[in-house]
């Protein structure tokens, strides 16, 4: 809404208005005995700057986030509204303005396709138009600029901003290619956030030749003069270029985002140690072996004046109490913490403010989803983006494997009542994950109006997740679900953030879970399933069906997925989701389920011991301080900008 309504922190800079070209067409002109290249003729679109401060913490510095509006060259047209065609009369501005209204919109149709490349093509011309902007004010030419300034392409995302600053400096500032290759490349680094073939972006030639035809002329003459540098390294290997070059394909070729910024880029980080050994040695393993110290690692963190100070002022007091308020800005003063995990007095402190901060949610809830839940059930938190890979479907079966438990009288002795509390979004186009929220909302209702389970068992799907609910949630929770296919999330935050509250994982070795695990400890953690060799190793033969015959309560809980029995109103509705399962299972889902199984069993016994279950939270939140953003942000300063910290004023 505040797109809408508008924003008090915002502040308009109609001064700082760039115009963003598409379409159009490319000439060669000569001038002063050189040939130089003219785009002309283009679609343009106004990107005007609204600023956004950022405060620091507790000093007088004040950083600025700059975002861009859309707005168009062509206002209000009086010849189509004076005969009667409203509609014409506002089309061109409307048309302009869109490509700031929604932010990556579905990418299922070629014009959701086109729609993302202007969007990123805009936020990033409009950026590097102001940065040049800002440098040619203090500077006659360009030899300082990668010395003054330094662009971290946060995700693939923003790549296109390589063959912007190579078309400004070439086209508009005159500077030979070669000169202005080595400042692009000594100005740009790349963090990579994920493995998934869907976020590196690759993009129909057709359609950059049809968007940005100066850009895919530039991207071209990279990849060429790339290509003969990448042949030389493999001379004996030349099927290599084909897995290295930005532009492949025979018929509709097509252009590879990663590899542009790779190439145009002096860093490359992944987020995690093991994400960032995956890039290495297997999705961008070419690129290492030819640039080994191009690759470094950056592991994610989370800022811990929001995700404690702020979301948990109870525990954050309790925390200064015991070794003062340094943690604040320096979380290595967390290990001092650790002693107290036996101490009785601090750890009954502890417990009560989990309590207290459970009674929070489930009022929260309550007045908003019309749900609650007691506060001495386990509260079992899923809360994240949705995708296949980060497995809510084997949480969910989890849950029917307990409720049938519960129905048929089998459930152990370990049993603790819990309330499952799922929550976050899918991509808008993406049919699965859709099917997923639809089935855990409707193994919710069931629950829900049985009487033999709703008091030891609760399902609820929270709705609209954001960073405000989030911090409603995450103090609260007493589990942590990190359980997403070994070797597929790059690092995840929320693992960082459940952890810092005294959340214990469940989780498998992936991502920063890794790194989680050996810090707070094996034993106050909850470690299952494949490790990533393990998923590679099995792909090939894997057969998902065996292990549905073979394991009784997996084979009941998918059947009554199946038949219906969750949704009887269509009971087919479900079915992709057991077809997925029992055909590919690309997830490895029922690979990991008894293994989750046994695991979840674990923490019910754990769980029972609740010295024991406080004495771990403890543990967890006094070796989190590694997980902190000012740790990650340094090391950005000191291994990638190459810049050194100036003490904040306060």
């Amino acid at each position: 809404n505040w797109l809408r309504y508008g924003n008090l922190w915002e502040i308009p800079r109609p001064e700082l208005i760039y115009p963003v070209h598409f379409h159009g067409r490319v000439n060669t002109v000569s001038g002063s005995g050189r040939f130089r290249m003219e785009w002309t003729d283009t679609d343009d679109v106004m990107a005007m700057a609204y600023d956004y401060p950022v405060p620091g913490f507790r000093n007088e510095t004040v950083n600025t986030l700059r975002l861009w509006t859309a707005k168009s060259t062509r206002g209000f047209n009086l010849d189509f509204f004076n005969s009667g065609d409203y509609i014409k009369a506002v089309e061109n501005k409307s048309k302009s303005e869109y490509i700031s209204k929604v932010l990556y919109p579905s990418d299922e149709s070629i014009k959701g396709k086109e729609l993302r490349l202007k969007q990123q093509y805009f936020f990033v011309s409009a950026t590097i138009r102001d940065i040049v902007r800002r440098y040619k004010k203090f500077h006659n030419n360009f030899h300082a600029f990668p010395d003054r300034v330094a662009v971290q392409l946060n995700d693939t995302h923003p790549s296109i901003a390589i063959a912007e600053l190579m078309r400004i400096l070439v086209d508009k500032e005159g500077i030979p290619w070669e000169d202005a290759w080595k400042m692009t490349t000594r100005t740009f680094a790349y963090t990579n956030h994920t493995v998934l073939p869907e976020a590196l972006e690759s993009w129909p030639e057709g359609l950059f030749a049809y968007l940005l035809p100066r850009h895919l002329q530039i991207i071209q003459e990279i990849d060429r003069r790339f290509l003969i540098q990448a042949g030389m390294h493999f001379r004996d290997d030349p099927a290599r270029l084909d897995k290295m070059a930005i532009i492949t394909g025979d018929g509709e070729k097509t252009v590879h985002m990663a590899r542009l910024a790779i190439i145009g880029s002096h860093t490359v980080n992944g987020v995690s140690k093991l994400h960032s050994d995956i890039l290495k040695d297997s999705l961008f393993h070419s690129f290492y072996q030819m640039m080994p110290d191009k690759f470094k690692n950056i592991t994610n963190g989370i800022t811990p004046r929001r995700w404690l100070l702020q979301a948990n002022p109870q525990l954050s007091a309790l925390i200064t109490e015991a070794i003062g308020d340094r943690w604040q800005t320096d979380t290595s003063e967390l290990v001092r913490l650790a002693p107290f995990a036996g101490d009785s007095e601090f750890c009954r402190r502890f417990h009560e403010i989990k309590v207290a901060n459970k009674e929070t949610l489930s009022g929260y809830l309550s007045s908003t989803c019309e749900f609650s839940f007691p506060p001495e059930f386990l509260l079992d938190c899923h809360v994240k983006r949705f995708h296949e890979y980060k497995r809510q479907l084997l949480n969910i079966l989890h849950v029917i494997t307990l409720y049938n438990r519960i129905r048929e009288g089998r459930h152990s002795e370990v049993f603790v009542p819990r309330a499952f509390l799922f929550s976050g979004k899918s991509a808008p186009g993406y049919y699965m994950c859709k099917l997923i929220i639809k089935l855990i909302n409707a193994v919710s209702s069931v629950i829900s109006f049985d009487p033999h389970v709703r008091d030891k068992l609760q399902v609820l799907f929270v709705p609209n997740y954001g960073v405000t609910l989030a911090q409603n949630i995450i103090p609260a929770a007493d589990l942590s679900e990190q359980i997403s296919t070994a070797g597929y999330e790059a690092s995840g935050t929320g693992n960082m953030k459940f952890t810092l509250n005294g959340a214990l994982t469940i989780g498998t070795l992936d991502g920063a879970n890794v790194e989680i695990r050996e810090d707070v400890g094996e034993d106050n953690f909850f470690l299952f399933g494949l490790r990533t060799e393990e998923i590679v190793q099995k792909r090939a033969a894997y057969d998902p069906r065996s292990i549905y015959e073979q394991d009784h309560e997996l084979k009941q809980v998918i059947d009554q997925i199946f038949r219906g029995d969750f949704y009887p109103e269509d009971p087919q509705l479900f079915h992709p989701i057991v077809y997925s399962l029992l055909g590919s299972d690309y997830f490895f889902v029922l690979a990991d389920y008894a293994s989750y199984i046994k695991c979840q069993e674990r923490v019910s016994e754990a769980y029972l011991d609740q010295d024991r279950w406080t004495k771990m939270a403890v543990l967890n939140v006094a070796r989190a301080g590694n997980f902190s953003s000012d740790r990650a942000i340094r090391e950005y300063a000191e291994k990638i900008w190459k810049v050194s910290s100036v003490p904040a004023s306060s």
